[in-house]
């Protein structure tokens, strides 16, 4: 196949970047230190990574080597001393170019250290956060099951005590960063008895990979996010010690909603950014793209359908940055963190429809960012909560039955 039908991608320079707009000088030279490793590092190789399903060990390599997996973590812990806003930063430029490779860097941190650094003793956090936080290492977050998705409630692994050894029974799913050649473990949910009023008792463990009876199955063949680890896992008697406990007995499944409603600002940074990238890529096609004798730029239905998309993008930024400032105000953010997960979310969908719909044949096939977008957008209404659940927690917010 050729690629004459692939319009040019916009350069660092394409625009007085909205993006900056509030942001710290720190921050300003951050998006664009990450604008620069996107665009000439990472776009060279997306299309036949892409093609061929390729996590990029590469390019993980090199977003470590940038301190982008230590963004939110304290430099004590070999982190950056940075909070969600500069990971939101890092993750909306790179997902406005490759949203695989986005999620990589956002599940390394939301979902896989940061559950350490939430709730892990002194201990844990030294012996585990450092080769995270540096992106020497991976970890999953394991908390999907077959019968426990949005009702997380309802886990079915077990993880019985004995002789000082927890012994873990079952799976989990669609777990993202869990069979890499450099995960080192997946913080893992099973019940591990019965409260007093007859409610499982849900606790988190720590499983390193390498336990016995441990296994990642199989990668799935995804509709999207093609460049990104994601896998089954199996738990056959898996033990490990009772030190292995993250946090208090019992309060897994809560530390757990507490690690996704911050994970939902970081989803909503990286939704943010694919809606932005298929504005930036349309705008460039239609400059360049003629019909009946005039650049499709000037005709008004493509120019409207455009400026829709850049408010959508626009919009969402304004959310997860409001929720992320929240957050860092110690104050409760799931409300705001819902809003922006949802706003974003759909904004990056909507965005991919209409700038596939622009590109009209070209935007069919998968060389071009939008084919890309259109395909990996849709799994960002669904991850760390469906709409459907923001729904419910925003009207919970307000009083109103869920």
């Amino acid at each position: 196949m050729t690629t004459s039908t692939r319009p040019a991608h916009p350069t660092p320079s394409r625009r007085q970047c909205p993006a900056d707009d509030g942001l710290s000088p720190e921050l300003v030279e951050l998006r664009r230190t990450v604008e620069e490793f996107a665009n000439e590092v990472v776009d060279p190789k997306t299309s036949d990574n892409y093609r061929d399903h390729v996590f990029d060990y590469d390019i993980q390599s090199q977003m470590a080597d940038l301190g982008l997996f230590g963004l939110p973590f304290p430099e004590e812990y070999g982190g950056m001393g940075g909070d969600y806003l500069a990971l939101g930063v890092a993750l909306e430029e790179l997902a406005r170019v490759d949203q695989s490779v986005a999620i990589t860097l956002e599940a390394g941190c939301s979902l896989g250290a940061m559950p350490i650094h939430r709730f892990g003793t002194e201990e844990q956090k030294l012996r585990y956060l450092p080769d995270l936080t540096t992106g020497r290492a991976l970890a999953g977050f394991g908390l999907t099951e077959p019968e426990a998705g949005s009702d997380a409630g309802g886990t079915k692994t077990t993880a019985r005590l004995t002789d000082g050894h927890w012994v873990i029974n079952g799976s989990k799913q669609f777990i993202t960063n869990s069979g890499t050649r450099i995960t080192s473990l997946v913080t893992t949910t099973a019940v591990t008895g019965t409260r007093p009023d007859g409610r499982r008792e849900i606790s988190a463990i720590i499983v390193p990979t390498d336990t016995p009876g441990f296994t990642a199955e199989p990668a799935y063949d995804k509709v999207g996010w093609n460049c990104s680890d994601t896998h089954p896992l199996s738990y056959d008697d898996v033990r490990v010690p009772e030190d292995n406990l993250l946090g208090e007995r019992g309060r897994g499944f809560a530390q757990f909603l507490s690690i996704l409603a911050e994970g939902r600002i970081a989803i909503a940074a990286l939704a943010t950014g694919a809606a932005q990238g298929c504005v930036d890529e349309a705008v460039t096609y239609a400059r360049q793209r003629r019909s009946f004798g005039r650049p499709i730029a000037e005709y008004q239905a493509v120019s409207f359908t455009i400026a829709r998309m850049e408010a959508r993008a626009w919009t969402a930024r304004q959310a997860w940055r409001a929720a992320a400032a929240k957050m860092l105000t110690g104050a409760d953010f799931s409300r705001e963190a819902s809003i922006a997960k949802m706003t974003a979310s759909d904004a990056a969908m909507d965005n991919a429809r209409d700038a596939t719909q622009i590109f009209g044949g070209a935007g069919f096939m998968n060389e071009t960012r939008v084919a890309r977008h259109y395909r990996d957008s849709k799994i960002l209404e669904i991850g760390e909560g469906t709409t459907e659940v923001q729904l419910m927690l925003i009207a919970r917010s307000l009083g109103l039955p869920g």
